[in-house]
C-alpha cells in the first residue's frame, strides 16, 4: 500500500506529541525519496516534528518561513508553515495545525523547492 494524502507519516502520537501526516500524495512521494537519501535525517525530522514543531529558538535548518510562504491553509484552517533542512537540498516544509495537535507535510523532496526561488 502506497501512502498519500491525509495518511500518517508514522504510528499514532503518544500523549502530547503532535500527529504528523501527509497533506497530498506528492509530499509523500517526496518523502519517501528524501527517506531513501537521507534516512536518520529525515527521522530526526521526523522526531521534531512530534515533539518540537514550533521551537521557541529557530535556526538555520529548522524554522519558519517567512512573506507569503508563512502561512498556509490545510482543511479550511490557516496555519503557520515551518521548514526543517534535512540535507543541503532536502527540505521538509509543513503547516503547524494547533487546533488539531497536527503536522501536515506540504512539501518533501530531495531539492530545494521552487517557491523559495527568487526570480
Amino acid at each position: 500500500m502506497t501512502t498519500g494524502r491525509g495518511d500518517r507519516a508514522a504510528p499514532p502520537a503518544p500523549e502530547g506529541h503532535w500527529e504528523v501526516r501527509f497533506a497530498d500524495a506528492a509530499s509523500a512521494k517526496g518523502w519517501e525519496s528524501l527517506a531513501q537519501q537521507a534516512r536518520e535525517n529525515t527521522y530526526r525530522a521526523w522526531t521534531t516534528m512530534r515533539t518540537d514543531p514550533r521551537p521557541t529558538t529557530e535556526t538555520p535548518r529548522h524554522h519558519r518561513l517567512k512573506g507569503g510562504l508563512a502561512h498556509g491553509t490545510h482543511r479550511g484552517q490557516t496555519c503557520e508553515q515551518w521548514q526543517i533542512e534535512v540535507t543541503g537540498g532536502g527540505r521538509i516544509w509543513y503547516l503547524a495545525d494547533t487546533s488539531r495537535g497536527t503536522c501536515w507535510i506540504t512539501f518533501a523532496g530531495t531539492g530545494h523547492p521552487r517557491a523559495t526561488d527568487r526570480h
